[in-house]
């Protein structure tokens, strides 16, 4: 029976990348687009990793972590965290809990991959089992007076919005020249 993957990342790109680098027939790969369908799928699936990207739609990958982290059966799965931006990981989540989840920056190659599902498999045998009755809490990102985001919060979306807005144009780019390309080849 094959190794399952749950991939929590909000680009198809992304999804299709991690299922194929791994080995053909090894793994099955189990998708989620959203932060929500990955808990959800988490909890249903019970895989035998999670990568979980950290900006993620409908509930953020900070969110879900926070979720994974109050269920002992869901803290004993190895974890892979991975973000483009490592010092918005690191600023929420504490320098203590790396001991027990891997992180991978993207963009990664399929070595780097593999070493990662490998450290998290090594990395999780280590987290001691929270005492019984009681689970961890993980510290909360700071909120302002009514629950609404916070101001590094609201600049990390205005940052991932410049982003997208800047791939957006440079993928009009591209079809521009490629349109030029093609109706100069129909001459």
């Amino acid at each position: 029976m094959p190794n399952k993957i749950l991939v929590i990342d909000d680009s198809g790109v992304i999804r299709k990348t991690v299922k194929d680098m791994l080995p053909a027939g090894k793994f099955e790969i189990v998708e989620a687009k959203d932060g929500v369908e990955g808990l959800n799928l988490a909890k249903k699936e019970r895989p035998n990793w999670i990568m979980l990207d950290f900006i993620l739609p409908k509930m953020s990958g900070w969110d879900v972590y926070q979720e994974l982290e109050k269920q002992p059966e869901l803290r004993k799965i190895p974890l892979v965290v991975m973000s483009g931006r490592k010092e918005e990981v690191t600023s929420k989540i504490p320098d203590a809990s790396f001991k027990f989840i891997e992180f991978l920056v993207k963009p990664f190659d399929q070595k780097q991959l593999m070493a990662a599902l490998k450290s998290s498999m090594e990395k999780v045998k280590l987290r001691p089992a929270p005492p019984p009755g009681k689970e961890p809490a993980p510290p909360a990102p700071p909120k302002d007076e009514d629950g609404a985001a916070s101001a590094g919060e609201i600049q990390a979306l205005k940052q991932q919005i410049a982003k997208l807005n800047a791939e957006v144009e440079a993928l009009k780019k591209q079809q521009a020249q490629i349109m030029t390309f093609i109706k100069q080849k129909l001459k």
